[in-house]
C-alpha cells in the first residue's frame, strides 16, 4: 500500500465500500452488511477513545504556545472574528437557499411517529454544560466542550505563572505527542474504516428511506457545496491572495478523511499536519489555530445543517417563520458554534436551535434517520473551514510559507525539511 499516496489509499477504500455495499443490499447479504457494520464501528471507535486526551492536551498546549507567538492576542482576535464571520455567510447563503428550496415543503411524513430526543439543548444546558461539576466526570462521559473548557483554563494558567508551569506543560506536550502517534497509526487504517463506513451506509440507507428526505437532502450538500466551492474559494483569492485550487489540492487528505470519518476531532492529526507541511502556516500559530477550530469552527454542522433543519421542521409541522426567527436562527448558529464539539453528528445543535425558535423537537427524530448520510458533508466542511481560516490569518500576518504552499504536495508520511524535527505535529509518521 505504500506505493499509493494516502489520498488514493482513501479512495480506494471508498470506491470498494461502496461496491460491496450495493453487493449487501442488492443480493440481502446479511454477513456482508454486518462485518462492513462492525468494521466501521470500530474504527470510529478507535478515534473516539483519543477525543478526551487529544482535546484537553491540544487546548492545553495551544493556550499555552501563544506566549511564543508575536502579537498573540491580534492573532487570536483575527481568528476568532474570522470564525464568526464566516459562520455568519455560510448560515445566511444557507436560510436563501432554504427559502429558495423549501425542503420541507409538500413532505408528507408521519410526524405522530417521530420521537423528540431525550436530551435537548437549551441555552442554559449550554451555558451551565461548559463548566464540569467533576472533572472526571467530564472526561469517562466525553463531555467535549467541559474538556475544551478545562484545557482553555489550565493553558492560561500556565500562561499566568509561567516558568513554574514548564514541567506540567513539557508533561501535557509529552502526552500530546503520543496521543497524537497513536492517532495517526489509527489513521493509516482509514482507508479500511473508509471501506467499512461507506459500505455499512450504502447497504443501510435505501431509497424508500432516503425519498421522503430527498429535497432536505439535496440542500443540505448543496448548501455545504455552495460554501466549500464558493464562500470559500472567494475568501482564499480575494483576502487571502493564495489559489484556492492549490489549497484544496493540498487540504485534500484531512478533508477526505473527515468526510468519512465524519469526526473534525478524530482529523485533527491530519488536519494540522497539512496545514502546517502542504498549506505552509507557522506552526506555532497553527498549533493554537487548527485545535482551537476543530472544537468551535463548524460550519456545516452549527450554521448550513442547524438553519436548513429549522426550516424543514417548521414547514413540515406548518410553523410560519417571520424575519425575526430567520434572524435568530443566524444568531444561535454563529455564537453557538461550539455547542457541537467536534463530534460525529450534530444533535446538539439542531435541538439548541429548536428549542430557541420554539419549533417541535421531534423534527429531530425525522432526520435523525439519515443523519449520518448527512454528517459526511457537514464534517467535511467543518474541516475546510479550520483550514481555511488558518491560511487567511497567517497570510495577513505574514506568517504563511508561500514557498511549502505552492510546492508540490508533500507525501505525509515524510519529515517535511527544514522544520524542528521534535515539534509533536510535525513528527514522522
Amino acid at each position: 500500500m505504500k506505493r499509493f499516496s494516502f489520498s488514493l489509499q482513501l479512495l480506494l477504500g471508498l470506491v470498494l465500500g461502496v461496491a460491496l455495499g450495493f453487493v449487501a443490499k442488492i443480493w440481502d447479504v446479511a454477513w456482508l452488511a454486518e462485518t462492513l457494520t462492525k468494521v466501521g464501528q470500530i474504527f470510529v471507535q478507535l478515534l473516539k477513545l483519543a477525543v478526551p486526551p487529544l482535546v484537553f492536551t491540544a487546548v492545553l498546549v495551544s493556550v499555552a504556545n501563544l506566549r511564543n507567538v508575536n502579537g498573540a492576542a491580534r492573532l487570536a482576535t483575527k481568528t476568532l472574528l474570522w470564525f464568526l464571520a464566516t459562520a455568519a455567510v455560510a448560515v445566511g447563503l444557507a436560510i436563501a437557499l432554504g427559502l429558495v428550496i423549501n425542503p420541507g415543503q409538500g413532505v408528507t411524513l408521519d410526524t405522530g411517529a417521530a420521537k423528540a430526543p431525550e436530551d435537548a439543548g437549551t441555552w442554559l444546558d449550554f451555558v451551565t454544560g461548559i463548566l464540569p461539576t467533576n472533572v472526571f466526570t467530564a472526561f469517562t462521559e466525553m463531555n467535549v466542550l467541559q474538556i475544551v473548557f478545562l484545557g482553555a483554563v489550565l493553558g492560561a494558567a500556565a500562561l499566568a505563572v509561567g516558568e513554574k508551569a514548564e514541567p506540567f506543560l513539557a508533561l501535557s506536550r509529552s502526552v500530546l505527542e503520543l496521543v497524537q502517534k497513536a492517532l495517526w497509526w489509527v489513521i493509516r487504517l482509514a482507508p479500511i474504516g473508509t471501506a467499512g463506513l461507506i459500505g455499512k451506509a450504502v447497504s443501510t440507507y435505501g431509497w424508500e428511506l432516503l425519498a421522503p428526505l430527498a429535497k432536505f437532502s439535496v440542500a443540505v450538500y448543496a448548501g455545504c457545496f455552495v460554501v466549500l466551492l464558493a464562500v470559500y474559494p472567494v475568501l482564499l483569492s480575494v483576502w487571502g491572495k493564495v489559489n484556492p485550487l492549490t489549497f484544496y489540492r493540498n487540504a485534500w487528505p484531512a478533508i477526505e478523511l473527515a468526510f468519512v470519518s465524519r469526526s473534525s476531532v478524530g482529523t485533527l492529526p491530519l488536519t494540522q499536519r497539512v496545514t502546517i507541511e502542504r498549506n505552509g502556516v507557522d506552526a506555532d500559530y497553527a498549533s493554537f489555530a487548527v485545535p482551537f477550530g476543530a472544537t468551535t469552527k463548524m460550519d456545516g454542522c452549527a450554521s448550513v445543517y442547524p438553519a436548513l433543519a429549522a426550516i424543514f421542521v417548521a414547514q413540515v409541522f406548518n410553523v410560519p417563520l417571520g424575519v425575526g426567527e430567520y434572524l435568530l436562527i443566524a444568531f444561535v448558529s454563529v455564537v453557538g458554534s461550539a455547542a457541537t464539539a467536534g463530534l460525529t453528528g450534530a444533535t446538539v445543535m439542531l435541538t439548541l436551535t429548536l428549542s430557541t425558535l420554539g419549533l417541535p423537537l421531534e423534527g429531530v427524530g425525522l432526520l435523525l434517520a439519515i443523519d449520518p448520510i448527512l454528517d459526511m458533508i457537514r464534517t467535511a466542511t467543518n474541516v475546510t473551514g479550520q483550514m481555511v481560516v488558518p491560511v487567511l490569518v497567517a497570510r495577513s500576518e505574514g506568517r504563511l510559507d508561500e514557498a511549502v504552499f505552492n510546492a508540490a504536495p508533500q507525501e505525509l508520511d515524510a519529515r517535511p525539511s527544514g522544520r524542528p524535527a521534535d515539534t509533536p505535529e510535525l513528527a514522522a509518521a
